[in-house]
């Protein structure tokens, strides 16, 4: 039996990413052989605003040491926002920087970013329309979107739910995603994102939108577990809900 540590770097207010990941981490185990620890470490934070992402973004480094210390199997970077609100294509940048931090702590270990897993997932699912849902205040939603739009998707339609406190974020009720996605327009859209955000919840709500409105549903969260699950060299199906474990897309 194969054991496998899991190791995330995480803003200090965040409570979702060290919830979800490892509840699908969890339903693997009851299906699959594998073992999986969870360690985290974390960058302060509690203001979701371009400047305390900035600044919780340097910090990433000393977390990424810490992690190494653990010699953890792969490490996932938790904040999708601080990645993309730093510039277009960023996350090829955060990945070779927190990557060098474990070669030079002599455990070289395997690096996933929540922006760069969900650019991943979209690829996978073949998307080239996506419609998003985030909890961030208007300009740092048209960021995520101008990234994502940078990378080769059409973003559709976007909801910023405008909620600057990241513990409000962490509050929100996951099935409420059922009536917001009723605010976008989803012509011709290939892949819903129902949380471009690791700590807004979705979990619980992915598969009920999917069998809704017929079309694939992903979240940050469950892209950065199939990325997880690809460094790590075990088997994913698809960066979907239920379907991440089995089935296919």
């Amino acid at each position: 039996m194969k054991k496998y540590r899991i190791g995330q770097i995480v803003p200090s207010s965040n409570v979702t990413m060290e919830t979800e990941i490892p509840a699908l981490f969890r339903s693997r185990e009851t299906i699959l052989p594998e073992r999986f620890t969870f360690h985290s470490s974390r960058m302060r934070m509690k203001k979701v605003t371009k400047e305390e992402l900035e600044a919780m973004d340097a910090m990433s480094l000393k977390c990424a040491q810490e992690l190494s210390d653990a010699h953890v199997d792969v490490m996932g970077y938790a904040c999708l926002v601080a990645i993309m609100s730093m510039g277009r294509g960023y996350h090829c940048v955060s990945e070779v920087n927190l990557h060098q931090e474990t070669i030079a702590n002599d455990f070289p270990t395997p690096i996933v970013t929540s922006a760069g897993a969900l650019i991943n997932g979209l690829n996978v699912l073949n998307a080239k329309k996506v419609a998003v849902i985030t909890p961030y205040m208007r300009p740092l939603t048209d960021l995520v979107v101008d990234y994502i739009e940078h990378q080769g998707f059409e973003v559709v339609d976007s909801i910023a739910l405008e909620i600057p406190d990241n513990l409000e974020v962490a509050a929100q009720d996951p099935m409420n995603l059922l009536e917001i996605y009723k605010r976008l327009d989803l012509t011709g859209v290939d892949v819903l994102v129902a949380s471009a955000c690791v700590q807004m919840p979705s979990l619980e709500a992915i598969d009920l939108l999917e069998k809704e409105i017929g079309i694939p549903v992903t979240s940050a969260a469950v892209c950065t577990t199939y990325e997880m699950m690809k460094k790590l060299g075990i088997e994913a199906k698809a960066p979907i809900g239920g379907r991440l474990l089995s089935g296919s897309y």
